[in-house]
C-alpha cells in the first residue's frame, strides 16, 4: 500500500488551484450514455474514481479519450453491453449512476452491487423505487436486473434526499414520455451541474437547485461541451488546513457561492475565510476559539442535506475541532461508521470522546504528535493528513490510494504550499 510520510509543524503559504468536483464528474460521465453524439467534459479531476468510471464506460462500448490533462471526450455512438463489470463496480459506488442512463437508452441494465467507502450502510433502495415509478421492473438475485419496455413520466416522492438517487431519477426521466416531478430531490452543486449539462443537451428540467424538479421528457439528446464546477469538499479541506497551519493561502477557482453554510459552520470554530471573486483567501494567524451557543451551551456541528453542512465535510470538522480552544459536539447523522476514524486521532493525542456511532465530543486545542495510521476512506484520510501536518514529529499514513480516489494530486498541491510530505 502507498503511504504518505509527513513532517508536521510547517507553516503553509501560497496558492492552490481547486480541482473539478468528483461528485459532479461521475454523474456527468454517466450522462454521456444518454446520447449517441460526442460529449466533451472540461475540468474533470484525474482521480481513481473517475478512471474507474471511464473504464466502465469503455466496457459498455463507449469511446473515451483524455484530450488534455483534465478534458475527457466521450462518444457512445453505440453500446455492445448493458451488463456492468462486477470487478470494476466493487471499486466505485458511483457505478450505480449508470442504471438510469442505460435503462433510458437501452431499456435494460445488469448492475452488480456497488462498492465505495466503508462508512456504514449506504441504502440504494431510493434508486430503484424512483426507477420503478418510471416503469422499470427490478429483479434481485445477487445483482440487480432492470428492464423497461417504456419509461413514462411520474410524480415521484423520494424517500430520502439521496444525491445519486436523485441523479439516477433525473437521467432516466429526461428521455421518458411525458412529465416527471421529483420531490424531496437533492440539490447539491453537483446535482445542479448535471441538470445544467442535460439542459444544454436538450433536456427540459425546471427549478434546478430546488428540492422539487419538473422534467419534460424529450425523444433525443445532443452532444455538448461542459465544464465541471469546483469541488466544494476539496476547497473546504484546504480552508480548514490553511486556517490551522497557514500564513495566508489562496484557493483559486473555488466557487465561493457554494460555501455559505461552510462559512457559517466553520465560524463556530473561529475559522474564517474571504471570498474574492472566484477565489477564496484564508488569512493566517486566526483566533481559533469555539463560539458558544447564546445560552452558554456547548455548540453542535451536524450535517444535513444541501444547503446544510455536507456529510463529506464532517471528518474535516472533527480534525479542526482538535486544534480549536473549546469543546464542541459533532453529530454525523448519515453514516454510522464515518466517525470510527477518531481512534486514530486519539492515538495522535486528540481529546475525543466517541459517544456512539454518530456523535463525538472534541475538546481542544490538542498538541498532536506523529503516528503510524491508516486511511480508512477518502474523507477520513484527508482529515488524518491535516492532523499530521498539525502534529509535532513525523507521521506515516498508509492506504493513501483511498485519498487518491477523491483528491487530485493532493500531495503535490500540499508540497506547493510548503508542506513536507513524501509519497512512498
Amino acid at each position: 500500500m502507498a503511504e504518505f510520510i509527513i513532517d508536521g509543524g510547517v507553516c503553509l503559504r501560497g496558492e492552490v488551484m481547486s480541482s473539478g468536483n468528483k461528485n459532479a464528474a461521475l454523474p456527468l460521465l454517466a450522462c454521456c450514455l444518454l446520447t449517441d453524439q460526442p460529449m466533451t467534459l472540461h475540468n474533470v479531476p484525474s482521480i481513481r474514481d473517475v478512471h474507474t468510471m471511464i473504464e466502465l464506460l469503455k466496457s459498455l462500448g463507449a469511446s473515451v479519450e483524455w484530450e488534455e490533462p483534465n478534458t475527457v471526450h466521450v462518444h457512445a455512438a453505440s453500446l455492445h453491453s448493458c451488463a456492468l463489470d462486477p470487478i470494476l463496480c466493487k471499486d466505485i459506488r458511483a457505478s450505480i449512476l449508470l442504471a438510469g442512463p442505460l435503462l433510458a437508452r437501452e431499456g435494460m441494465v445488469t448492475l452488480p452491487p456497488p462498492g465505495g467507502d466503508v462508512i456504514g450502510r449506504r441504502r440504494i433502495d431510493t434508486h430503484f423505487l424512483a426507477l420503478k415509478a418510471l416503469g422499470a421492473e427490478v429483479d434481485i438475485n445477487g445483482r440487480f436486473d432492470l428492464h423497461a419496455r417504456h419509461l413514462v413520466g411520474a410524480d415521484i416522492m423520494l424517500d430520502e434526499a439521496s444525491v445519486t438517487g436523485t441523479e439516477n431519477a433525473i437521467m432516466a426521466a429526461v428521455l421518458s414520455k411525458g412529465e416527471t416531478v421529483i420531490r424531496n430531490a437533492a440539490s447539491e452543486p453537483h446535482v445542479q451541474d448535471l441538470c445544467r449539462c442535460l439542459n444544454m443537451m436538450g433536456a427540459q428540467i425546471r427549478h434546478i437547485g430546488s428540492n422539487t424538479l419538473k422534467i419534460r421528457g424529450v425523444s433525443k439528446l445532443n452532444g455538448v461541451e461542459f465544464t465541471v464546477g469546483a469541488d466544494n469538499i476539496e476547497v473546504t479541506s484546504f480552508i480548514v488546513l490553511s486556517a490551522l497551519r497557514g500564513d495566508g493561502v489562496w484557493i483559486r477557482n473555488a466557487s465561493p457561492e457554494h460555501l455559505g453554510m461552510t462559512r457559517l459552520i466553520l465560524s463556530r470554530l473561529g475559522i474564517s475565510f474571504e471570498s474574492r471573486g472566484p477565489d477564496v483567501f484564508v488569512p493566517g494567524d486566526q483566533t481559533l476559539q469555539v463560539e458558544m451557543d447564546l445560552d452558554g451551551a456547548i455548540p453542535k456541528i451536524d450535517d444535513n442535506p444541501w444547503p446544510a453542512f455536507p456529510a463529506d465535510a464532517m471528518s474535516l470538522a472533527v480534525v479542526a475541532a482538535t486544534q480549536v480552544n473549546g469543546t464542541v459536539l459533532i453529530h454525523e447523522k448519515m453514516f454510522e461508521s464515518r466517525l470510527y476514524f477518531v481512534d486514530k486521532l486519539i492515538s495522535m493525542g486528540a481529546r475525543i470522546v466517541l459517544c456512539d456511532p454518530h456523535r463525538c465530543i472534541v475538546q481542544g486545542p490538542n498538541r498532536l504528535h506523529g503516528e503510524l495510521v491508516q486511511s480508512p476512506d477518502i474523507r477520513a484520510g484527508v482529515a488524518l493528513v491535516i492532523a499530521a501536518l498539525c502534529a509535532n514529529g513525523q507521521s506515516h499514513i498508509s492506504n493513501v490510494q483511498q485519498i487518491d480516489r477523491g483528491y487530485e494530486r493532493f500531495d503535490d498541491k500540499l508540497r506547493a504550499l510548503g508542506a513536507k510530505i513524501e509519497r512512498r
